[in-house]
């Protein structure tokens, strides 16, 4: 494995990623954009609930026969690959073109993107229609960047973000998206700028969805301030985290957290954002 950990050695305070933040989360609030998510089974419930918590508005639509007269309709799209199938893919194909000819913006999380042959090839296919953003996991990133199949660990990630960094700027570059790689720090690259997103708890990884519903916010933030993807993308991943830090002081296991993750999510005030972003910049 090359080393990339020489990308995540320079860092710079940037306070004003605080004040960004709390203007972002609260644009959300006041104009509640309907956030379309084609997305999988297992990750519905806390999609939608995230969304909701945050101020956003989701619409659960995967049927094809209904993108023609939806997609454009919403503010933002969210396609996630969770539970990928033949007959779900025409749709998400469908979505993605609707939503380019809309001029809306739209988020593609690439769950397992290495997992198989046909997983790939379909994530690659969708990163050519021109994501707004693309946001996955250290592993997902690298099968994306490289065109990799190889041992997987389901939607889990056998790499750390910090592996994946090189990889994530290579895609942002050829592809034109905003990429963002989760893990114990969130890094968000146009293929030039690098910041990282250094907010949550470790046990946010024991619940089912929640990078799926990260995804989502992010596509919430993007649909408000679709000029400033990059920051928008940093700032929900942020946001999200900094609720699952709060959530956790009160928790007492994973399906507590998943609870209180929600409420602190939705209770958020500026003092409290500005207070405890954690976004730094990286040379």
């Amino acid at each position: 494995m090359v080393d990339n950990t020489h990308q995540v050695k320079h860092q710079q305070i940037s306070p004003e990623w605080g004040p960004t933040a709390w203007a972002h989360l609260s644009t959300v609030r006041a104009q509640s954009p309907l956030i379309q998510c084609i997305t999988n089974f297992v990750s519905m419930d806390l999609m939608a609930n995230t969304l909701l918590s945050a101020g956003a508005s989701p619409a659960m639509i995967h049927s094809l026969r209904e993108i023609p007269d939806f997609t454009p309709c919403a503010d933002a799209l969210c396609v996630n690959v969770g539970t990928l199938t033949a007959e779900w893919l025409p749709a998400m194909r469908a979505a993605a073109e609707a939503a380019g000819r809309a001029g809306k913006p739209w988020v593609l999380d690439p769950v397992a993107a290495g997992a198989s042959r046909f997983r790939l090839e379909a994530c690659r296919e969708l990163v050519g229609m021109r994501p707004t953003v693309v946001r996955g996991n250290g592993s997902e990133i690298l099968a994306l960047a490289y065109a990799s199949v190889g041992p997987s660990k389901g939607v889990d990630s056998s790499h750390q973000s910090t592996d994946a960094v090189e990889a994530a700027k290579s895609l942002a570059k050829s592809s034109g998206c905003i990429v963002a790689v989760s893990g114990a720090v969130d890094f968000v690259t146009d293929g030039q700028r690098v910041v990282g997103a250094q907010n949550g708890v470790a046990m946010m990884q024991k619940i089912t969805a929640t990078g799926c519903s990260v995804t989502a916010l992010i596509a919430a933030f993007v649909a408000i301030d679709p000029l400033h993807a990059f920051e928008a993308t940093a700032t929900a991943l942020s946001i999200f985290g900094i609720a699952g830090e709060i959530g956790m002081d009160m928790a007492k296991g994973p399906a507590s957290l998943r609870v209180h993750l929600i409420d602190s999510l939705y209770g958020l005030d500026q003092d409290t954002v500005v207070r405890r972003v954690n976004i730094i910049s990286f040379a």
